[in-house]
C-alpha cells in the first residue's frame, strides 16, 4: 500500500462526526484521539491552571458529543472545535475573577502528558531541556495581551487559518493577522536567550 492511499483510507474529521451524530461511539473516539492533547494545552495556557483546564476541556468535548448530530460542515472541525472550546473559556473567564499565578505555581499544572510530548524523548537531558524550555514559552505567553495570546493559541494549538481566527475572534482578518504576527514578535524577543 501506497503512503499516499493511507491517507485517502483516513476519515475526514467532518465524517467522523456525522458518523459519531448517527450513533458511531468508535467515531468520536477517533476525533477524540486527533484532538485531545491540541485542545488540553489550548486551554492549559490560556488558563494556566491543570484542574481548570480538565473542567473546560471535559465542558468542551460534552458539547461536542451533544451537538454533533445537529453539526453542519460550513467551516473546518478544527475551527468548530476550538470555538466550542474559546467559548467555554470566555464563558469561565467571565464567570470568575482572573488570577495571574506566578512560575511557581505553575510548576505541577503543566502536566506530565503535556511535558512529555513536548519533550518527544524520555530521555532525562531531553526532558529537563524540552522542561525549561515549555515553562520558558508558558512565561512567555502569559507576558502576551490577551488578544494576542488567544490568536496565536488558536493558530498554533488549533491549527486554525487567520480566516477562521478572525471570524472566531470578531475581529477582521487584517487584525487577527496583527495579532498573530505581533504575538509571534513578542514571542521571539522574550524567548532568544532559549534558542
Amino acid at each position: 500500500m501506497i503512503i499516499g492511499d493511507v491517507d485517502a483510507l483516513r476519515a475526514s474529521d467532518e465524517e467522523l462526526v456525522r458518523r459519531f451524530g448517527a450513533g458511531d461511539a468508535a467515531a468520536f473516539a477517533e476525533l477524540y484521539g486527533r484532538y485531545e492533547m491540541r485542545v488540553f494545552r489550548y486551554l492549559q495556557r490560556s488558563v494556566r491552571t491543570r484542574a481548570l483546564a480538565q473542567d473546560l476541556f471535559q465542558e468542551t468535548w460534552f458539547a461536542v458529543a451533544q451537538d454533533a448530530p445537529r453539526y453542519q460542515p460550513t467551516a473546518p472541525f478544527a475551527a468548530w472545535l476550538f470555538t466550542i472550546a474559546r467559548h467555554r473559556l470566555i464563558d469561565c473567564l467571565r464567570g470568575s475573577s482572573r488570577k495571574q499565578l506566578s512560575l511557581d505555581e505553575l510548576g505541577e499544572d503543566c502536566g506530565e502528558r503535556v511535558l512529555a510530548e513536548e519533550a518527544g524523548s524520555n530521555a532525562p537531558y531531553a526532558a529537563a531541556v524540552a522542561g525549561e524550555e515549555l515553562t520558558a514559552l508558558v512565561a512567555a505567553l502569559e507576558q502576551l495581551p490577551e488578544e494576542q495570546r488567544d490568536a496565536f493559541l488558536l493558530q498554533q494549538e488549533g491549527g486554525l487559518a487567520v480566516e477562521d481566527i478572525a471570524a472566531l475572534s470578531g475581529c477582521s482578518f487584517e487584525t487577527a493577522k496583527s495579532r498573530l504576527r505581533y504575538a509571534r514578535g513578542k514571542l521571539r524577543e522574550l524567548l532568544q536567550e532559549h534558542v
